[in-house]
């Protein structure tokens, strides 16, 4: 059997509170009187109280949930992802909090047993494919939470921090256009779920799941409808992941294509690279990325930035910290439009 709490208790000869107060409450003890429980503990291989069992007494568990795409690996190598979560846990930390990084599976079902099990008091839905779905279960559970996408049901007590992602998407689209670009492909990462690498026909921006991907292709699409190319002249493009290599092998069509866009716009500098990668060699094409990831300005990528540090910061405090007032909860971040060398001109025929 494994030593308990009460059998450190009886060897030494003192109550079970005591024994908890040498791991818990050390300053209610004597010095001496706390090492002779440890050394006793350690001599029993009484590893210490069950941490969980403490923090459910407690009423806190002192960690904050993100809640991630199924791919946990995102959170290490998508660029935006570590700048984001450097963020998070800078200000975590601060708050004398941890993170707990939970994949979100792909199912409605998979995801509420995802946020139910998750031991936290609050969560940040980031970068989560369903998030109406994982939204749903947190507000059953009744913990606080904060999104870097607005839910789309959002009510003036939920927690927000984020961009104007169709006004952002917008402004770069319309860089492109007064290039004189008309034939443009719009590139994002699994616009719909299960589709293949590729064009996908799409009726409207308004059919894709995701909302900053949603949002993204929507600007697009606003600012060539300015100069008369409507969603149907458009292609849209999907890779089945955030991926580098998967951008560019849903980019390659592109170059075999009858009528070949002049322009791509992807809703990421990730996949912003992979198209370039895909196009290197052929006729000069225009590529627009998001987000002004560090590898964006060595590759001379047109982007659009935005602060992914402080995003994660102001994520953290909404959790931690919120402001008294409701309308203070939702925290609009300001872009910038940097335009580099990967944009120019419609080449001559």
């Amino acid at each position: 059997m494994k030593p308990t709490l009460q059998a450190v208790a009886d060897a030494v000869g003192v109550s079970r509170s005591t024994v908890s107060n040498a791991y818990c409450r050390p300053d209610q003890l004597s010095s001496a009187l706390r090492e002779r429980i440890l050394a006793t503990a350690r001599q029993l291989g009484y590893p210490g109280p069950n941490p969980t069992a403490r923090s459910l007494r407690r009423g806190y568990v002192g960690a904050i949930g993100v809640l991630f795409t199924s791919r946990l690996s995102y959170a290490f190598t998508d660029p935006f992802a570590v700048r984001f979560l450097a963020g998070l846990a800078e200000a975590a930390e601060q708050g004398g909090t941890s993170l707990l990084l939970v994949p979100l599976p792909d199912d409605p079902a998979g995801a509420r047993v995802a946020v139910e099990n998750a031991a936290v008091d609050g969560f940040c839905v980031y970068c989560a494919g369903h998030e109406g779905w994982a939204i749903d279960a947190i507000r059953g559970r009744g913990v606080p939470y904060v999104t870097t996408a607005p839910p789309d049901t959002a009510g003036p007590d939920d927690r927000f921090v984020g961009i104007d992602e169709r006004a952002a998407a917008r402004e770069i689209a319309r860089h492109v256009a007064r290039l004189g670009h008309r034939r443009v492909a719009l590139l994002g990462d699994s616009v719909l779920p299960g589709a293949p690498a590729g064009p996908l026909r799409l009726a409207a921006a308004t059919e894709v799941p995701h909302p900053t991907t949603r949002g993204r292709l929507a600007g697009f699409a606003d600012a060539f409808a300015e100069v008369g190319v409507a969603w149907p002249e458009l292609t849209v493009l999907t890779a089945p992941a955030n991926d580098r290599a998967a951008a560019a092998a849903a980019v390659a069509a592109l170059r075999t294509a009858d009528r070949s866009p002049t322009a791509v716009l992807a809703c990421s500098d990730v996949l912003a690279l992979g198209a370039r990668d895909a196009l290197a060699g052929g006729p000069p094409v225009s590529v627009t990325g998001f987000d002004d990831v560090p590898e964006a300005a060595a590759a001379g990528l047109t982007t659009v930035r935005q602060p992914a540090e402080e995003k994660g910061r102001i994520a953290a405090r909404l959790l931690l910290d919120p402001p008294a007032e409701p309308g203070a909860r939702q925290v609009l971040l300001p872009t910038t439009l940097v335009v580099r060398s990967s944009t120019g001109p419609v080449p001559r025929s």
